[in-house]
This record gives structure tokens, C-alpha cells and sequence, in this order.
């Protein structure tokens, strides 16, 4: 059997195959009425598709913990039971095609309250369904954009414990994963980098002190998951500054925390938390990311970035680079990804039995 193939264990919970489905925002929920935020059609055949594809994980979207949380007015959300119940029919059909169903739990901070990307994605006004962002410090993601609201302490919990009800609502509508998004310059992110975090309180300064808030969540979250099922983190290993921003040593450095309170994997991505940095993005860009952190830690990774071929995926997961590979774009591109390379690499993959005279 090849790495690509080889089916992986966290906890109690096995992932039939290293092909994954990272987290890819469809800006296309419900945006008015009590169905705000909740699951359609499209979000159905979305992920159905891939998971009727081989694909062993699909993480669905950044899902929004509260309506500001929200990157845009037609984000999906879990902090009402309505949406939970929307995502139901998508999880059962996930796991009857032997698929894993995970969600990633979204706050998009200061990068919240903006228009869809095929409308242009900048701030959108009260108008427009748009809200106040909040962030850790009164700082814009660029000029032009919401100048958000400093968070206080008590607001902060107020969210940390957003997490947890989102995470008890995910558990609920059949997901197995939860992935917390700290990736991307959104809330977490901004709190763990000294380009957006200009505090001076408990939550601002050291090292220490900006990653406290990141911790909270991981275990307001870990105490209503359940011990037997993984938490994953989505973290950008860098803000791409030449200084003043976070940085591979820090993210190194994160790792084994996350581990201490109950993350079992770290999905590791780049950028977004800075605007207009040059990414020297090529094929498989980001792996190098990935692979650090699983040479100087003990916490399992995901490694995403411009994976597009059979043999490439198939030379991470044997070069030890990474546990498992995170396919985006080309999922779009081809939902039936998996069932592919599984033929490519000799391997056997999931079929769906109305698509066996496609093998």
C-alpha cells in the first residue's frame, strides 16, 4: 500500500486514506431570515462530490462561532441549532461513503464584515448586512478596511466560550474533527502576532501572554470534545514579514503547547495576516512548514500548498514531510482526486457502486 493510502489513526478515530479536504470557504449560506448561516443545496453537493471522490477527510469551511465572526454576510455558521441541523445531511452522507467529517470553528476578526470574493471582498457596510469587526488591537487589516474594535477581557471569554458552543453544536450535527482556525490573519491568528496584537495586557507582549488566548479556546473546546475524537489547529506558520510578524521559530515553539492541551494535529498553512507580502508560492510551497515542525516536535502534521500530483502527495507522506496532505484547489479542480491516484499508485480506495465502471 502506498503512504497516500494508508489509513491513519487519531484517538479512536481512523481516516481511511491520507487525501484530504481542507477547509475552502463557498460564501454561499443562507443570508436572510432564521436560515442565516445555514447549509444549502450547494454545500451539499460540494462535499458529497468529494467524498463520493475517495477523499479520506473533508474539513468543511470556516464555520462562523457567532455573526461577527463571520468573514462575509454569506459565511456559514454553527451558534444556533438551525445551522447545526443543516449540516446533518451533508455529515450522514460522508460518513456512508466511509468518509470523515470535520469542520473547521471560525472568529474572522478584524477580516470580518466583507463582501464575497467574486464581488470584490472589500468591507461591506450595515447596508450591505455588514457589523463592526473586533480584534485584539484597533488596527485594520489594510488601508481602506474596517478599523475593528478593541476586544476586552471579558469580551474574549465571552468568545472563548463561542468555541465551545460551536464545537458541542458541531458534535451534534455528526462531525468527528474540529478543527480550530488559527490560520489566515483571522481571530487567533491576529492574536498570536505582533503585527496585529499591540496589546499590553495579559493578551498582548511576550510570547507568552499572545498565545494565551489560542490555549483557551483549545481547551474550552477539548473539554466538550469528545476524548476519543482528534482536534486538529489550522495555524499560518509565518506572516511572511521580514520582521515584526510571527514566524516559523514561533510556530515551533507553539506546537508542543497545542499538544499539552489536547490538539492532535496541526494543519499548517502561510499568510494572510499581513496585506500585500510577497509569497514566493510554487508547488508545494508550504510544505517545508509542515515538515519542520514535524522534525522538532512530537505533534502530527498536515502539509498543504500547491499539491497537485499523484507522486508529488505520495513523496511527502514517504519523505516523513508530513502525516497527511490537504489538496485545495485541486479538489475543485477534480473531486474525484483520490479515486485517481489510488489507481496511479496501485491502491484501493473507497467507490461509490454507481461509479464502479469508472474503475
Amino acid at each position: 500500500m502506498s503512504a497516500l493510502f494508508e489509513p491513519y489513526t487519531l484517538r479512536s478515530l481512523t481516516i481511511p486514506n491520507r487525501v484530504w479536504m481542507p477547509p475552502m470557504c463557498q460564501y454561499s449560506a443562507d443570508t436572510s431570515g432564521p436560515g442565516t448561516g445555514a447549509a444549502n443545496d450547494w454545500h451539499f453537493s460540494h462535499y458529497t462530490a468529494r467524498a463520493a471522490g475517495g477523499t479520506g477527510l473533508v474539513i468543511v469551511e470556516a464555520t462562523a462561532v457567532s455573526p461577527e465572526g463571520r468573514i462575509s454576510p454569506a459565511d456559514l455558521g454553527i451558534w444556533n441549532d438551525t445551522q447545526a441541523a443543516s449540516l446533518r445531511r451533508i455529515t450522514d452522507f460522508l460518513k456512508g461513503q466511509g468518509t470523515v467529517a470535520g469542520i473547521q470553528l471560525a472568529h474572522a476578526g478584524r477580516k470580518a464584515s466583507t463582501d464575497r470574493p467574486w464581488n470584490g471582498g472589500g468591507p461591506v457596510g450595515a447596508e450591505q448586512g455588514g457589523w463592526q469587526p473586533v480584534a485584539p488591537s484597533a488596527l485594520p487589516f489594510e488601508e481602506g478596511h474596517h478599523v475593528p474594535a478593541e476586544l476586552t477581557a471579558p469580551e474574549i471569554k465571552h468568545i472563548v466560550a463561542q468555541f465551545a458552543d460551536a464545537a458541542r453544536r458541531a458534535l451534534d450535527a455528526g462531525f468527528e474533527v474540529a478543527e480550530i482556525h488559527g490560520a489566515h490573519g483571522y481571530l487567533l491568528g491576529e492574536f498570536l502576532s505582533p503585527h496585529s496584537n499591540h496589546r499590553t495586557d495579559e493578551y498582548g507582549g511576550s510570547f507568552e501572554n499572545r498565545v494565551r488566548f489560542t490555549l483557551e479556546v483549545v481547551d474550552a473546546v477539548r473539554s466538550v470534545w469528545p476524548e476519543e475524537l482528534p482536534l486538529f489547529f489550522r495555524i499560518s506558520a509565518t506572516d511572511w514579514l521580514d520582521e515584526g510578524g510571527w514566524t516559523p521559530d514561533d510556530t515551533v515553539r507553539l506546537a508542543p503547547l497545542l499538544k499539552e492541551h489536547g490538539v492532535d494535529l496541526l494543519d499548517v498553512s502561510s499568510g494572510g495576516n499581513a496585506a500585500r507580502v510577497r509569497i514566493p508560492a510554487g508547488p508545494g510551497y508550504q510544505v517545508p512548514f509542515a515538515a519542520r515542525v514535524k522534525a522538532e516536535t512530537s505533534l502530527p502534521v498536515a502539509a498543504v500548498g500547491m499539491i497537485t500530483e499523484t507522486e508529488q502527495a505520495e513523496k511527502i507522506l514517504s519523505n516523513g514531510e508530513a502525516d497527511a496532505v490537504l489538496l485545495g484547489r485541486e479538489l475543485l479542480r477534480n473531486p474525484s482526486w483520490a479515486r485517481l491516484a489510488a489507481r496511479e499508485l496501485g491502491s484501493d480506495v473507497h467507490v461509490p457502486q454507481q461509479y464502479h465502471r469508472s474503475v
